[in-house]
């Protein structure tokens, strides 16, 4: 097996491009193999396997710098960079991340998973090196939706502007460019990278401006017309105008001719715009045929391509199932509901209502800034956004939520799928952070759900709603439980689900049923507690827990959250208005971390938030011993920069 002989991209230089083109074949067949075990982003993956090997087979890594953006097309970058033996542990708790992530190899310059990033830092590597007077060279590889983002366009600005020796490749896979590759680009090609050609070009360019008076004038004049006869045969004219020199689009599967042309290029100096074409999925069928499924692929069967359910499974209704179905019935009757998202039309769960309601759908691609302020946009023409993005991705609109929706007062609806803990794709993607960086923006209203049935009423109340509302669900199942009536979403309400004599436990969203579990748990343990479903973290039900404080001295609160700023964070300040002066609180949450990869629920007993552990937490702190039972426990981990 060739990928055994690889320790580091050093031992691909003495392959032959033949050689080459097996080891791809070879990568292909592992990456499906694990990923149809663990579960991961598949058809990127494949898409990227001969342009990884090329880049690494030309350049010198770790000095030299590939900087990628999102990075769920970098697993061959993994394999060939002396993680193959531990490849099986993707994703999984303690084991390989499924994106780059600089603790876990020097190859890995940045630890990414959004998109539009790695223009930026390439750019900024390229600063400190000009500023240190070293040598190495820097290269980003972007992904056309990646291209889609208001920042990579910031960046490339700044790249032409300052004519750094950056090359930034784009890796388009034909989901949002799509030139043809044929004859005549690979001529243009061999052409433009050929070094008599770009010696004669710039002696001739060197030379026109030396000419008296017009020599400026001529060389515009020059370029004007070579760009022009560009632009009728390659789709490039606008990097050329950002100031790169722009090549492709070429076949990114082509080793025997992707390598000596990026060699080519490589040894140009300035801003350099290369254009790769290359299949997603390429390699497995199911992949090739359905890339968005396999994007973000569950463990599936090799042959049927079939995803794997665990034997005698119940299928439950999902969030973002739930959350398709309800925003689809509330259009059919209320024609000014827009649906927006950024490039997760299936991840939403609105691909169903992109077909039913075409003219009032809009995917704005990986731009969730300007999903925001068009949401805004829409709000003040009339209508009713309602913006579906992962709690993780909204982040990067934050100050279009306070500047352009909140302060504007406009009815827009958030809805945050994704949100607390999402499981193997890791700290980029958990959304652990939406009810800190929310509940304290003036105007905002913030609910979360404890079920699907719960998040219907809850999308009802928040389309009728008039100012910004926020709702938030987590990536699991959650049907409601046959005991627990969903009653009427009132603003600002809660619901007493059970009650209790010794302490109250306050949760929230996905924390309601682990709570009613705890309570179960408690009981047996002589320990009588009421359950409440908080419902909004903004704002609290404040007359509700001011009629607590004079039954109950003890507080629970839970929150798959952040403790900073936090759900219980806002009832520790709400409690102090008017609580006695014994009254403890004692608050569950998230850690001060960044919260790692693995099946969620691992994660939620590793830190604490499985109903097991915090009924050992309270169960401590009710005994004064608190630092008993919380926090992490020992996990064995994989140190994958010291093999």
């Amino acid at each position: 097996m060739m990928l055994e002989q690889i320790k580091s991209p050093q031992d691909i230089k003495k392959f032959s491009a033949e050689e080459l083109t097996l080891l791809a074949v070879e990568i292909r067949q592992e990456i499906i193999r694990v990923v149809s075990q663990r579960g991961g982003h598949l058809s990127s993956s494949l898409g990227a396997v001969e342009l990884i090997l090329a880049l690494h087979y030309l350049l010198d890594a770790p000095q030299d710098k590939i900087i990628w953006d999102v990075g769920h097309q970098a697993y061959t970058h993994k394999l060939i960079t002396g993680r193959f033996p531990y490849f099986d542990s993707l994703r999984q708790l303690g084991g390989l991340s499924g994106f780059p992530n600089k603790d876990e190899s020097p190859y890995d310059i940045f630890t990414v998973g959004h998109g539009s990033t790695a223009i930026s830092q390439a750019l900024g590597l390229a600063a400190a090196r000009d500023l240190s007077g070293t040598q190495e060279k820097i290269v980003a590889v972007v992904g056309d939706g990646s291209l889609q983002g208001g920042m990579a366009f910031e960046a490339l600005n700044q790249v032409g502007h300052l004519g750094k020796n950056i090359m930034v490749i784009l890796n388009d896979n034909e989901w949002f460019i799509s030139p043809g590759v044929g004859a005549i680009s690979k001529y243009l090609n061999r052409i433009l990278t050929n070094p008599i050609y770009n010696r004669v070009h710039k002696d001739v360019e060197d030379l026109m401006k030396r000419i008296p008076r017009f020599g400026f004038k001529a060389y515009r004049a020059a370029r004007k017309l070579e760009e022009g006869l560009k632009n009728v045969l390659v789709p490039g004219i606008i990097f050329e105008e950002l100031g790169f020199r722009y090549f492709g689009p070429m076949d990114g599967h082509d080793l025997n001719s992707l390598i000596p042309t990026i060699k080519s290029i490589m040894e140009m100096k300035g801003p350099r715009f290369v254009h790769v074409v290359t299949k997603k999925g390429r390699g497995c069928r199911f992949a090739e045929e359905d890339p968005a499924r396999f994007h973000s692929a569950s463990p599936f069967d090799i042959e049927t391509g079939k995803t794997v359910t665990k034997e005698n499974a119940l299928v439950l209704e999902t969030f973002t199932r739930s959350f398709g179905k309800a925003i689809e019935e509330l259009a059919r009757d209320n024609p000014k509901i827009i649906a927006v998202t950024a490039a997760m039309l299936d991840g939403t769960g609105l691909a169903n209502f992109a077909r039913q309601f075409a003219n009032r759908f809009f995917d704005v691609g990986m731009a969730e800034q300007h999903a925001v302020t068009f949401a805004a946009g829409l709000a003040r023409g009339g209508f009713i956004p309602v913006v579906a993005i992962y709690s993780t991705f909204l982040q990067r609109a934050y100050d279009q939520i306070v500047h352009d929706v909140c302060l504007q007062n406009l009815h827009v609806v958030f809805c945050l799928d994704r949100a607390g803990v999402v499981g193997e794709d890791g700290p980029t993607h958990q959304g652990a952070f939406d009810l800190s960086y929310l509940t304290h923006i003036p105007n905002m209203t913030v609910m979360a759900a404890k079920d699907t049935a719960e998040l219907e009423k809850m999308l009802e109340f928040a389309v009728g709603f008039n100012g910004p509302i926020a709702l938030r669900y987590p990536k699991a199942e959650a049907a409601p439980q046959a005991d627990i009536k969903n009653v009427a979403v009132e603003f600002g309400k809660a619901e007493v689900l059970k009650e209790g004599k010794d302490l109250a436990v306050l949760a929230i969203g996905s924390m309601v049923y682990p709570a009613l579990t705890v309570r179960d748990l408690l009981s047996k343990e002589g320990q009588d507690a009421s359950v409440i479903n908080m419902r909004f973290a903004k704002p609290l039900d404040e007359e509700l827990l001011r009629k607590l404080t004079g039954s109950f001295r003890k507080f629970v609160t839970l929150e798959e959250n952040v403790l900073a700023g936090g759900f219980g964070s806002s009832v520790r300040q709400t409690l102090d208005k008017f609580a006695q002066a014994d009254t403890e609180v004692l608050s569950l949450g998230l850690p001060d971390k960044f919260i790692q990869h693995g099946r969620r629920e691992l994660l939620l007993e590793y830190y604490g938030l499985s109903p097991e552990r915090i009924k050992q937490a309270i169960l401590n702190w009710l005994e004064k011993d608190s630092g008993l039972g919380l926090g992490e426990f020992p996990i064995h981990r994989m140190n994958f920069r010291d093999k």
